[in-house]
Parts: C-alpha cells; sequence; structure tokens
C-alpha cells in the first residue's frame, strides 16, 4: 500500500490547527525547512497575487515535501492546466480563488482527482511517490488520498451556496478570504462585524455537515483569530513571509536606532 505523507492534512484528520504561512517573498528552496521550524504545517505557495512562475512553485513544493511540510499552491485561477500542473510539479494541495457555486466546485474537484472520483490526467513520473513506479490505480488511488483540494469563500453568494459547495467529493476544505469577503460585503476591513461571523458560522456548519474542514484567512490579530477558532476554524493562514519580514525587521530597526 503507497502512503504519502501530508503534514497539514494529517493535522486535520486529528482534530487539530493546521496552520500555514503564506509566501509572497520567498524564491529559494529552503524556506520550506525554515517554514517547518518555524511550527508551521504548510505553504501557501501564491500565485494569484504574486509574480512567481509555475516552475519556482514546483521547485519549492518538491523540496517542501522532504521538509516534512505540505507545499498547497493557490492557481490564479479555475484553468483546468494551472491546477494539474502544480500538481504534477510537486505540490500537495491546490486553493482555488473566487468560488462562488457548486458548478465552479465539481469541475475543480475533476480537474485535481484522478478517477473514479475526477478525470484528471495520469502521468508516469511524481515527486509525491519520489519518482517510483507504481501500479497505476494503487498510484492513483494514494495521490487522490493525500491531495488536499480547498476552494476560497469570498463572496455573499459563496457564502450562500456553502452547503452546496461543501457536499462535493472531492473538496476537503472551505476556506473563508475574509478581505475578500468583507468587501463584497461592503464593509472593506471590519473582521469583527457581525455578518462577517454570521458569515463564519454559515461555512463551517456547511463543513461540519459534509465531513469537510473550515479554513480562513485575512484574520492576523490573535485576540479576533481566537474567536473565529473557538467557533470551529481548522485550516488556518496564520500570516506571510512579507509580514513577518516587515515586522522583524521594523523591530529590530527601532531598537538599534535607540542605541544612540
Amino acid at each position: 500500500m503507497i502512503t504519502i505523507p501530508n503534514p497539514a492534512k494529517e493535522r486535520l484528520e486529528a482534530g487539530d490547527l493546521s496552520l500555514g504561512v503564506g509566501l509572497r517573498q520567498a524564491r529559494t528552496v529552503d524556506i520550506g525547512k525554515a517554514m517547518k521550524a518555524a511550527g508551521y504545517d504548510w505553504l501557501f505557495i501564491d500565485l494569484e497575487h504574486n509574480s512567481m512562475d509555475m516552475d519556482m512553485a514546483c521547485q519549492i513544493s518538491v523540496a517542501a515535501q522532504d521538509a516534512g511540510i505540505t507545499p498547497v499552491v493557490r492557481v490564479p485561477g479555475f484553468e483546468h492546466h494551472l491546477a494539474t500542473r502544480a500538481l504534477d510539479g510537486g505540490a500537495l494541495g491546490i486553493v482555488v480563488p473566487h468560488v462562488d457555486d457548486v458548478e465552479t466546485a465539481a469541475q475543480m474537484a475533476s480537474n485535481c482527482r484522478y478517477p473514479p472520483i475526477g478525470h484528471r490526467s495520469m502521468t508516469g513520473a511524481l515527486p509525491q511517490v519520489n519518482f517510483v513506479r507504481h501500479p497505476i490505480g494503487e498510484m492513483a488511488e494514494a495521490v487522490n488520498a493525500a491531495t488536499l483540494l480547498v476552494l476560497m469563500i469570498e463572496t455573499p453568494s459563496a457564502v450562500e451556496n456553502a452547503d452546496a459547495i461543501a457536499a462535493v467529493e472531492g473538496v476537503d476544505v472551505l476556506l473563508i478570504g475574509t478581505n475578500d469577503l468583507c468587501m463584497e460585503m461592503g464593509i472593506p476591513g471590519q473582521f469583527d462585524h457581525p455578518d462577517v461571523g454570521a458569515a463564519y458560522d454559515t461555512v463551517i456548519a456547511a463543513c461540519h455537515k459534509h465531513g469537510k474542514h473550515p479554513g480562513m484567512g485575512g484574520v492576523y490579530d490573535p485576540a479576533m483569530m481566537a474567536q473565529y477558532v473557538e467557533k470551529g476554524m481548522k485550516f488556518i493562514l496564520s500570516g506571510s513571509d512579507m509580514a513577518f519580514m516587515m515586522a522583524g525587521a521594523k523591530a529590530q530597526a527601532a531598537t538599534v536606532r535607540e542605541l544612540n
């Protein structure tokens, strides 16, 4: 039996928080080992709001596997080849932004899963199994089991359709993109607004009903994060390399200036 480790998914299945870090600046493969040492479970390799290309994303993904941290790639759109190239290149998860309806959810599940769940095309050399040849059926089953499919809920329409989206076979996580959701609601930046809390409740309930995992991004204030974690959020985008670098750099600059 083929087993492919996916630390982020294993955390979720154990009922624990699964913590991710966004990659905006990183362009070297050692970032996976560094973020694993820092305590994270998955890398959010962002191809939507980033100039990183697919080649770099795949290189980081392969190195991340060996470092014991899950590489998850956010693709910039619904095109079938974007997700499948990332998966063939080493990603253990795909994040799809702006999923508003069940039709899009079903199409992405079909793109990202091998038969009988979906219609992803099989290739003969996969880094997820260390390029070792296995019986095709066994390999497809193992890769399907190890792959995380994360759909982003970022509009009121998506929240309204959360139950139907969560019911789609092959979907693992519904991740609320809180920044975009607030913008679409006409309450930009108001992460503590009652309507946002109600949206969280709706998505969490849909996930619990259908055996999926609720996730959040865009909320980084610890007190506010605690409120949403208490509600049931499990798949947590906890910050980004850019934010961490800026915070550390500003703190050190201020400290050193005070020495004079």
